[in-house]
């Protein structure tokens, strides 16, 4: 019961590094401490007169932007707090002999990376690469610890039918689609890309023509003093915002078809089934907030909550029906 109370914690902290980091980003704060793991060379952010004057002493070329330098510790300290948690989990689960053991190691070398990979977007400068991976690991993370926190509950749920088999395969499909919108959304937020097209259904003007599909897509784009604001041109990003937003499309239909197949095929995942039409109606509303109001902060940052609990409503219908198929 302990372990469990402990993970429910784990996975809110888990969803606010998430969110802090998409607030950080998108208030184009990625770069407000220009170190690792402190700022300007403190714990904290400089305040006082003669640390700002230590601080510009060490970073010469640098503008000390303190609402922006707050912004990255403040999401650096939740972080370290997730940190601790989850080596909490990882020693409780070594010292319970009923508890699993490679789960828990995988989280714990997955935090470990993620930890590098924001070294890494800061000391490389928000490297498109380096900062999808950055979110993707912190999605993977949140991930895992809910099928951590299913596996330790052992939650049963009776789904029968002769369809399991078919329902597990679509819902598998469908998280693998899912995935690959989300990295195509942190792939549009890491290049700047999520106001390259501002009307809808796709993009204005001639945007058949100008489609730059390996300028968009190349996971290395030269050497920058910095990619913050981005280094693509014009043609490379629109290809980037008509991807993702062909991805929303396939992504809604997918997942609205395994809704109804939940919803006529079992009743015990019904009420999953309909938290999963009301996010994607959601999701798909934000989406498009988000270009016809331009990017406003607060529906940016909650377009990045719902992927998600998105994400965390398929994982877990994956996991009953893979456990029952």
């Amino acid at each position: 019961m302990q372990l469990t109370w402990i993970l429910r914690l784990t996975l809110v902290f888990t969803l606010m590094v998430i969110l802090m980091g998409a607030y950080t980003r998108l208030s184009d704060a990625g770069l407000g401490c220009p170190d690792w793991p402190g700022c300007y060379g403190q714990i904290k952010v400089p305040t006082q007169d003669h640390e700002i004057a230590r601080a510009q002493t060490i970073f010469p070329d640098h503008d000390i932007q303190t609402e922006k330098a707050w912004l990255e510790m403040i999401h650096r300290y939740i972080a370290a707090g997730l940190g601790l948690l989850i080596l909490f989990i990882f020693i409780i689960c070594l010292k319970t002999p009923t508890a699993p053991k490679k789960l828990p190691t995988l989280i714990l070398l997955l935090l470990i990376f993620q930890a590098v990979l924001g070294m890494w977007t800061v000391t490389m400068k928000l490297m498109p690469i380096v900062v999808m991976s950055h979110l993707i690991g912190g999605f993977s993370l949140i991930s895992l610890l809910l099928i951590l926190y299913l596996r330790i509950r052992q939650k049963q749920v009776n789904i029968g039918g002769l369809q399991t088999q078919n329902l597990a395969i679509l819902a598998l499909v469908s998280l693998v689609i899912l995935i690959g919108q989300i990295m195509l959304g942190a792939w549009t937020s890491s290049n700047y890309a999520a106001l390259a097209c501002t009307t809808l259904p796709i993009c204005e003007g001639n945007w058949i023509d100008n489609l730059a599909i390996a300028d968009a897509f190349s996971p290395f784009q030269g050497q920058h003093p910095s990619f913050e604001f981005g280094v693509l041109d014009y043609p490379a990003r629109m290809t980037i915002h008509i991807a993702h937003r062909f991805g929303a499309i396939i992504t809604t239909g997918v997942l609205l078809l395994l809704a109804y197949k939940l919803f006529v095929s079992t009743r015990a995942l019904k009420t999953l089934s309909l938290l999963l039409v009301a996010l994607v109606i959601l999701q798909v509303t934000l989406g498009i907030s988000n270009i016809v109001m331009h990017l406003p902060l607060g529906i940016a940052v909650s377009h990045n909550g719902g992927a998600a609990l998105l994400l965390l409503t398929l994982v877990t219908i994956n996991y009953f029906l893979w456990r029952k198929a």
